[in-house]
Order: C-alpha cells, then structure tokens, then sequence
C-alpha cells in the first residue's frame, strides 16, 4: 500500500490541493534526504521547524507515511501531558491515517495482538507513567529488538527535555523517552515544534541536539510573526494599550462588531482571547470586568454603544466577506446581547472547558498557561495581551500568543497589548526570523540572540556549564592567542593603513581573518564566527567596523588589550559588529613572538547564545 499517496488522495478528496502539495514537498524532502539514508542500525535524531499553528500536525502525517513506505514499522507519536488533546490527536490519527494499526494508551493488548502485521502507531501524552508503561510494553513483547522504532515528538520543546540538567539527575520524562529509544533496534527520533530555542540550545553529548533541521513554509493565507510584527512600522491590526483609560470596554465593542460581521455574513464563530497573568485570581477579575462591560453595552445598546459601533464601523475591512452593513451590525449586536448568546468562559487549572464550548457563536476566553501549545481558538480575530513576567522567556511567550493561524480575517484582527510588550514580541520575531534563515541556509550550529533581559527559554533544561552568554557592546579578545599564518594575515591586512581610524568592509572578511586565529578556549573563537554566519544568513552584504593598528607594544595580560582612544572609537558603533586587529611585538609577552591578536565587539543591546561542547 502506498501510505503516503494514499493519505495526500484523501486531503485532496477534501479539497485541500493546496495543503496536499505542501504535505507531499515536506515528506519527500525529508525523505529523501534524511530517511532514505537511514543505517537501521543507529539511533538519530532531528527537527521538524514549522511556525506556530501552520499545520504541523499535517506534515507529521505525511512524514510518518512516507516513512512507512520506506520500511518503518512502529511509529510513536508524542502529545503534551493533556488527556483532550491527547484523545483529539488519536481520533484524528484514526481519520486521517488508513492501513495503519493505530492504539491508545490503554492498547497494549491491540499492539501485541497486531503482532506488526501492519504498521503500527501508538498516541501517548508525555506523562511519566504512560512512557514507563509503553517502555515495558515495548521490552516485554520484543518486536522492538529486531525493528527500527520511529518518534515523533509534537512540541518536543515542552516536557521532553532533561530539566535536571544542571543537577546532574536525570527527569522522569526524559528518562523513560530515552528508554523508549535506546529499546529499539535503531530509532529515529523526530522533534517537532514552532519554537525551537531550547532544542538548539541542547549540547549533542546530551542526545537531544538536532543532527537534521527542516523548516516548512506556511501556507499562503497564515497570519504569523511578518504580520503582527513586522521589522518596521506598527500594523493597523495592533492597538497599543497605553491609550486607553477604559481598555476592557474598548475590546469588548470592538469583538461585538467583528462577532457581528461574522455572524451576520454566515460565519460560526468568532473569538476574543484574554490573556492577563499566570495567576487564576486575575482570570475571575477579569471575567468579571468583561461581564460587566457587557452589560454596560445592553445598557447603553441605543445610545453610547451605537456611536462607538458606527465610529468603527466606517474603519472595519473585511476580507473573507462582503462589509455587512451597519442597521443589519446593529440588529446582530442587538441580538447577541439581549438573547445572551455571549460567552465568557474561564480557562485554568480550576475550569475544564470543552473544545466545543468555543466553536460557535460570539465567545471570550480568559486564561493564563492553558492557553499554550496544542489550544487552537477557531476564530480567534480579538486578542487582549497584558501578560508580563520579570524575566520573559521567548518561547513561552510566543507560544502562548495564540493570534497565529489559518482561519483570521487580517482586515479585521485586532491585537490590544502594551507597547513595551509589542516591542518583545517583534524581537522575539526578528530572532524567529533568524533562526529559520539560518535553517534554510543549511547552518547547522544554528546561533540564537535576543535583547538582554529576554531570555530564550527556561533554564532548567540547558546546562550551564556548555551554554555560553556572550553580551553585545562588550569587548573579548585572547589571552593567549597563536597565528597559525601570520604572513597570511598580514596580507590580507596589507591595504589597511594605520593612519585611518577605521574601515568598512564586509563581515566576510572579517571570517577570513579569525579562521588564522588560534586560541585558548578562553576566547571563544568558534562562537564569534558563528555569531557573524548568523548575520550572513539573515543579510549577505552584512557590514562591520575593522580598526588595525601595528607596532603595538601592549602588556600580555593586563587586562586591556586596546587603546582608549581605541575603545572609545569601536564603541562609537553600537549597533556593528567592531574588528580591532593589533599587531604586538611580542616585547611584553605573548610568547616573545610578533603577532596579531584580535579583539571583537557584538552589536550592544542583545545576548549571543552558543553552545560550548567538550
């Protein structure tokens, strides 16, 4: 049977043609490039990068089908500890995937009864007592020993990792996972997620660093990062919060318009997210506050509500339907608030909500962590973001962002959130941006940075001892530096004169001269080139700052390489990256020997993260 046909057949049957052709690119990218040279003797591991909420779950099928027709038998496919979600990715494993014996957790029987007769797919949620029973299962019946295993892991970021790192324990999940792997024959393990930074971040000693790395485009009507935050300019769909004195009222007028567009032209439904804090006090308040905000409106239905509708009215764009007008918005407002056909619904730890409690009507939905990874609001076209931490983490936030997805109108989306936390999230971007361009380029130390006081991800799971911080506007140069072609350098510097204070050139000659550098593992050279290929890849032409100055006769290790004036001169470019080359006459050290030896200063402002490995 021909799994991968077989699955395209039926999405194409459902008239995604579009979806189809992008599943087909993604699974015959990857399998070609990377199944198709599986050993079947060797445990592997790689990424599957695709942006938040762009359909990851549709590329995974088709990887996994294409690697059924490749000779994969047993296929574990991971979900985050969530028994709804967990439950949803079985019934839609069931509908989407033929041929295929497919179990839950409670399967076993099901699994050793199939015996592998036919390829098999098991739906766990990474729970520490699910993966122990799973790795027994998989040990006791022993068709794992002669067979290769195949794990997918949705949103490996989440759980996966060992979060005892830096305590030199290992945590529940990540042992039983790798207890699951290591049980097979062969395995290969694929991460999938949206927000990569932690997995790029993990040493490959530790057995969770990507070998591979493939990133699939979206589809061509995603609204993502480029759309609410883009490099320059703020969009009209983003609405900062600091201009408002009454910020609830405002987001509750605007979702009842945009309901009554939707309602009004055929639509099901249409969402507003809130999302306040982590703490469960401050969802009540704010569901209170919206209710209230409610009632105001019934109050004021054919007063103050109607002049603050109509005002908007005249600014709203549709695109996916014709602009309803404004008597048929009112009767439809008027509808929704007199028939209580509003629902405020509250998402935590305390309130389990159903899928379906949100996937018609006009809805608000206030909560904090459980509006993370693997939640989709269909319909979501309001987003209310006052979240802030004391020390914000990127993927944390861009996953709980929640306004990415397929089915927005972008003429009528509105995101309220304040302006310094639009600033991080377009940061969050640029590095986003970054990241993927580096995928693309086919770099595989994939480098990440973010402004200081952003942290990438959460410490626990990188281990301080080989991930290194290495801060922008801060000047590094070695202590013990060796030319291995000094002549070489020289040349390359010959038609750099002294007498000018500096020189523009392009950041690849400033690779050129580091690769004839060696030195200590104080002066993290490998990083620093890195850093620069990160740039590259998200600009060719970068450009940086190269000072050279001869005849230098500086004082091994005391402390300072440059000149003051030198150091006042490579600060005066903050935002480049800053090349000081001096030649030492080695009178005073460095090994009695004339060489050069360069000191590097990052663009000020942001943290380089690298991974250091033994």
């Amino acid at each position: 049977m021909p799994y991968l046909k077989n699955y395209l057949d039926k999405i194409i049957e459902r008239g995604n043609v579009g979806l189809a052709e992008s599943i087909s690119n993604t699974a015959e990218e990857v399998g070609n490039n990377y199944l198709k040279n599986f050993s079947f003797t060797s445990h592997e591991i790689g990424l599957l990068l695709g942006n938040v909420q762009s359909g990851k779950t549709g590329q995974m099928f088709g990887i996994m089908s294409k690697a059924t027709d490749l000779g994969f038998p047993v296929f574990v496919l991971l979900t985050t500890d969530n028994v709804i979600l967990q439950q949803q990715t079985l019934d839609r494993v069931k509908a989407d995937l033929d041929g295929f014996c497919i179990c839950g957790e409670n399967d076993a029987r099901v699994f050793a009864d199939n015996s592998l007769m036919l390829p098999t797919i098991v739906v766990l949620k990474k729970n520490a007592r699910i993966l122990k029973l799973w790795a027994n299962i998989f040990n006791s019946t022993g068709f794992m020993r002669g067979n290769p295993l195949f794990i997918v892991d949705d949103e490996a970021d989440a759980a996966s990792l060992n979060t005892l790192v830096n305590k030199d324990r290992q945590s529940s999940i990540n042992k039983y996972l790798e207890s699951i792997r290591n049980g097979a024959a062969s395995s290969l393990y694929l991460q999938v997620t949206g927000t990569p930074q932690s997995i790029f971040l993990q040493t490959r000693e530790s057995g969770w660093h990507p070998f591979f790395t493939h990133y699939f485009k979206p589809g061509k009507s995603y609204l993502g990062g480029d759309f609410f935050f883009p490099k320059t300019g703020k969009p009209d769909c983003v609405t900062y919060l600091d201009n408002f004195s009454e910020p609830e009222r405002e987001v509750v007028i605007r979702h009842l318009l945009v309901s009554a567009q939707i309602l009004a032209s055929g639509g099901t439904t249409s969402t507003c997210l809130i999302h306040p804090s982590v703490k469960q006090a401050a969802h009540q308040k704010f569901a209170d506050s919206i209710n209230a905000e409610l009632n105001w409106c019934k109050a004021n239905l054919t007063g103050t509500l109607t002049t603050e509708l109509r005002k908007q009215h005249t600014l709203l764009t549709p695109t996916k339907s014709n602009a309803v007008p404004f008597s048929e918005i009112m009767d439809k407002v008027t509808e929704l608030l007199t028939n209580n056909k509003i629902k405020v619904l509250v998402m935590n730890g305390k309130t389990d909500v159903e899928s379906s409690e949100y996937s018609s009507g006009c809805n608000f939905v206030i909560g904090g962590n459980t509006l993370g990874r693997g939640v989709t609001f269909p319909g979501l076209q309001t987003i209310y973001y006052t979240r802030t931490a004391k020390k914000p983490q990127a993927d944390t936030m861009w996953q709980h962002s929640r306004m990415f997805g397929y089915d927005r109108d972008p003429g009528m989306m509105m995101v309220y959130i304040d302006e310094r936390l639009y600033k991080l999230f377009t940061d969050i971007n640029a590095t986003n941006n970054a990241i993927i361009s580096q995928v693309e380029q086919g770099i595989n130390d994939v480098k990440i940075y973010y402004p200081e006081g952003l942290n990438p991800t959460r410490k626990n799971v990188l281990d301080t001892d080989h991930v290194a911080a290495i801060s922008g506007g801060t000047n590094y140069y070695p202590f013990n530096p060796k030319n291995n072609t000094i002549s070489q350098i020289s040349d390359l510097l010959s038609s750099f004169d002294d007498d000018e204070p500096y020189y523009q050139v392009s950041l690849r000659l400033m690779k050129e001269v580091l690769s004839h550098i060696e030195t200590d593992p104080d002066f993290k050279l490998p990083s620093f080139m890195s850093i620069i290929d990160t740039m590259l890849a998200e600009n060719p032409t970068t450009q940086g700052i190269l000072i050279v100055r001869r005849n230098r006769d500086v004082a091994q290790g005391t402390g300072a390489l440059l000149s003051p004036n030198d150091w006042q001169l490579g600060g005066s470019f903050p935002r480049k990256v800053v090349l000081t080359m001096y030649q030492v006459t080695g009178n005073k050290g460095w090994g009695g020997k004339e060489l050069w030896v360069p000191n590097i200063k990052l663009p000020e402002g942001a943290i380089y993260y690298d991974v250091i490995e033994d």
